[in-house]
């Protein structure tokens, strides 16, 4: 959670599925963050694709409603990459 909280700042922060599968994709992510509540198929997609670049995913104990509110975002977050 406190790591979340210091990429606010950066540039280094990726919102939503689409975004951080793309960069999935081009081999530029070093960690996802995936909400408790991700639906499976959001997790198997990560996967697949973070299996290609050796990614760590990271399934929070919080939901993404509340996810949402650390990222001071006014709508739900299920999915996070950080770019390396």
């Amino acid at each position: 959670m406190e790591e979340i909280r210091k990429l606010l700042d950066s540039d280094k922060m990726i919102i939503g599925l689409k975004r951080t599968i793309k960069a999935l994709r081009k081999s530029n992510v070093a960690k996802v963050f995936l909400a408790k509540d991700c639906p499976e198929s959001f997790l198997e997609d990560i996967e697949y694709y973070g299996n290609f670049s050796e990614v760590q995913i990271e399934k929070l104990d919080i939901p993404c409603d509340e996810l949402g509110s650390v990222c001071k975002k006014p709508f739900h977050i299920t999915v996070i990459g950080v770019l390396k």
